[in-house]
């Protein structure tokens, strides 16, 4: 079993940075692959960045591409979304997850994934 918990949200201007940290419980957090995804107001819940167990690579939707960076630190059982250039488009809440059964073909999906966070409020002011 994991638990999930997103921080790091809030108010920022067009152009700003903000750095999300979801912190999970759990002895397999290292194991796992893990994602952040958003949903805006009205929209479905899209994918926006993992990472695979170790770190070593990386994934991204196009529109965050170049801005957003995933990160984890197993040794702290935290994964981070470094967010620069944020834009109003990225408006929405942010949700971590974690999956026990990611492939390289599944880690963009949200059925990949087992556990959720309660998500973290993103909102980027034009």
């Amino acid at each position: 079993q994991v638990q999930l918990v997103e921080s790091g949200g809030g108010l920022v201007q067009a152009g700003g940075s903000l750095r999300l940290s979801c912190a999970a419980s759990g002895r397999t957090f290292s194991s796992y692959p893990m994602g952040w995804f958003r949903q805006a107001p009205g929209k479905d819940r899209e994918f926006v960045a993992a990472i695979n167990w170790s770190g070593g690579t990386t994934y991204y939707a196009d529109s965050v591409k170049g801005r957003l960076t995933i990160s984890r630190d197993n040794a702290k059982n935290t994964v981070y979304l470094q967010m620069n250039s944020l834009k109003p488009e990225d408006t929405a809440v942010y949700y971590c997850a974690a999956s026990s059964v990611a492939t390289t073909k599944t880690i963009r999906l949200m059925r990949a994934y087992d556990y959720w966070g309660q998500g973290t409020q993103v909102t980027v002011s034009s």
